[in-house]
């Protein structure tokens, strides 16, 4: 039995806990906010409650696992969880309107025919098909494996392009950008794709062709609703490490890594005290972690991701019937969007890294907005009123100045504006409203500039991967978004496993079967 120290208390943190403790290890975590949970955080007021992280579960199959290898209760006794349908709901500059249902090939093919015309259907589930090729080719080696230390067949781009024939065919990275372009035919059909991306603060004019399995993935495995908000599946998942004795530390910051013959021995905290360890995870944003840890920092230091922009609307009046869960609304300037998040350099695809910015940041623009509507009396004071979350993938603090004031005033007047298109007679139903910043995100979580680190993917030579989950200190592992195989949900759920994987059977270990 190994006494471990965990630094962090995220969702892949606590999945590796959790995994790590049903193992037989000694397990103790060490969180420097007041609670659990990272990035999936809560806000209540009045009787509203909201997601202040992810509103929705992609890849349930990840937690599932989690929670039937770490006890006898699976994970749907310890939360409700339910399909969204129809999964979204698309509003685009020109008016077009559709509803995509959940997790149904067909279906989504006759709505888009039936809203953008004939063979519009067609031509994105002919995409989603190639997807499917991309996803064959990496969920082992991005998903299931740690990253190995020849990351070569990974910097290639497995999306088979259709490319075009002809004297003046095009040349050069094949970018999602250019996939939308030349394979859908249609600039709604490209916004749709372009804001899977987005989402996940990925610019589709750098991000490889392989992006195309973030949609694939939504549109295969479907979209799920945590009932009372997803921070409800970050309660379960604390509840699930109390259960397997795995001690955890609030308001205790870890300052420094503590070394020993060269190997990790543990932590000094911020007051001064040490505690001796066996191993050392962390779960903690590259910044936190070179102050740590200088000697398990990448040897390069990748650009801070964008972060997001979050407004919590307080509705009077009721929820009506057939609303969907989630709306996007596009923007109608993508170009100005994507420069105003990402900068407007020419780089090639990755640039100084994953998610590379550069430039001046501005806020004066439209943005694609995502509306949550959930259906959940979990969330609101009553039947008589409704809580609704607007977010947007913004530049992080820093290329702008979330602190609050009239650019963030202004910026989540903008996101109102734009959410009007999904909920009718909004400013007359509005009893207040809350904004989170990047800002507001780093302070909280210790991310600089407040980035949320996207997924990673293959090609583009390897600029979309994370450091591994194994470092160059031995003994010291790395668990979250911020380490392979990247941000979200679910991929932090992976990181917990892979980490424990390691841990319990050695550095030769390859992956689950």
């Amino acid at each position: 039995m190994a006494r471990i120290v965990v630094i962090g208390a995220g969702m892949g943190a606590m999945a590796a806990a959790a995994r790590l403790a049903v193992a037989g290890h000694r397990v103790a975590v060490y969180e420097r906010a007041a609670t659990h949970g990272g990035g999936v955080g809560r806000l209540d007021r009045d009787g509203f409650v909201f997601d202040t992280g992810p509103g929705l579960v992609h890849l349930p199959a990840v937690y599932r696992d989690l929670f039937v290898k770490t006890g006898k209760e699976p994970l749907e006794r310890c939360v409700g969880l339910s399909q969204v349908d129809p999964a979204s709901r698309h509003v685009f500059a020109d008016g077009t309107d559709v509803s995509l249902p959940n997790a149904s090939r067909a279906g989504v093919v006759q709505a888009l025919d039936d809203a953008i015309g004939p063979g519009a259907g067609e031509r994105w589930s002919d995409l989603v098909n190639r997807a499917r090729e991309v996803w064959d080719a990496t969920r082992r080696p991005l998903l299931e494996e740690p990253l190995r230390e020849d990351r070569t067949a990974l910097g290639e781009d497995p999306y088979p392009a259709v490319r075009k024939r002809g004297l003046f065919r095009r040349r050069g990275p094949v970018t999602l950008a250019s996939v939308a372009e030349r394979e859908l035919g249609d600039a709604r059909l490209a916004a749709l794709l372009e804001s899977h991306a987005l989402a996940y603060g990925l610019d589709p004019r750098r991000a490889p062709g392989s992006a195309t399995v973030l949609p694939y993935m939504e549109q295969t495995f479907g979209s799920w609703y945590v009932s009372g908000g997803v921070r409800a599946l970050a309660d379960a998942l604390y509840e699930r490490c109390r259960a397997r004795k795995v001690e955890f530390h609030f308001g205790a910051e870890v300052a420094r890594l503590l070394e020993k013959d060269g190997r990790a021995a543990g932590v000094e905290l911020a007051d001064g005290s040490v505690v001796e360890a066996d191993l050392v995870v962390a779960g903690v944003a590259p910044g936190q972690l070179a102050r740590i840890a200088p000697g398990a920092a990448a040897t390069h230091r990748a650009p801070v991701p964008p972060g997001r922009f979050t407004v919590f609307l307080a509705l009077r009046g009721a929820r009506p019937e057939g609303v969907v869960h989630r709306t996007v609304v596009h923007t109608g300037d993508r170009a100005a969007e994507l420069a105003a998040v990402f900068g407007d350099d020419d780089r090639p695809a990755g640039g100084r890294g994953a998610g590379s910015v550069s430039g001046s940041g501005s806020a004066d623009y439209r943005p694609t907005v995502t509306v949550l509507r959930p259906d959940d009396p979990a969330t609101r004071p009553d039947d008589g009123h409704e809580a609704v979350t607007l977010s947007a993938t913004v530049a992080p603090h820093g290329r702008v100045d979330w602190a609050g004031g009239p650019t963030a005033d202004g910026f989540a007047e903008r996101m109102i504006d734009a959410a009007a298109a999904a909920v009718p007679g909004l400013r007359e139903r509005l009893l207040w409203w809350e904004v989170r910043t990047p800002a507001d995100t780093e302070a909280a979580l210790g991310a600089e500039g407040g980035g949320v680190p996207a997924p990673v993917l293959a090609g583009a030579d390897g600029r979309f991967l994370r450091p591994g989950n194994a470092t160059a200190v031995p003994g010291l592992h790395l668990a979250g978004g911020f380490a392979h195989p990247g941000g979200g949900l679910a991929h932090a759920g992976m990181s917990g496993a892979l980490v424990a994987g390691l841990i319990v059977s050695g550095a030769d270990w390859r992956g689950s079967q």
